[in-house]
């Protein structure tokens, strides 16, 4: 059953967001390991989203669906804001790139996450943990 969610654009939000669904994982019986790695993937997803894509504008929202189950969790984050190409954000790990603050955070989804996959718009990420 997928639950919504929906969070203003403030970071103070995103500790909601997360706690509602660690709790369904946890209820399910997903090991520390796997909570550890949605947390940090829901994290970067939501402040990403209310920091690059709804610029930190209070009067727009980030819709938060995850869906729990005995084998995976499925989080999709949709913003309000003009989207971007994933394609175009520089790899942080190249040498002319380790000291800009930009890039980590869809790295970090991408190591965490068994899936992850962006809308052609840019507003609209969906990530997929398999249960391990």
């Amino acid at each position: 059953m997928v639950k919504s969610l929906v969070i203003a654009s403030e970071f103070a939000a995103v500790r909601t967001a997360e706690e509602a669904v660690l709790k369904e994982a946890a209820r399910r019986g997903y090991r520390k390991g796997c909570l550890f790695a949605i947390k940090l993937a829901m994290e970067e997803g939501l402040n990403n989203a209310i920091r690059h894509g709804n610029r930190l504008d209070p009067r727009k929202k980030v819709q938060l669906d995850f869906e729990v189950n005995r084998d995976r969790v499925v989080i999709e984050i949709r913003d309000q804001g003009r989207g971007f190409d994933p394609l175009a954000v520089p790899d942080p790990t190249a040498d002319e790139n380790l000291e800009k603050p930009t890039g980590r955070g869809i790295m970090l989804i991408r190591a965490y996450m068994d899936e992850v996959s962006f809308s052609k718009d840019g507003t609209h990420l969906r990530m997929v943990k398999r249960r391990t």
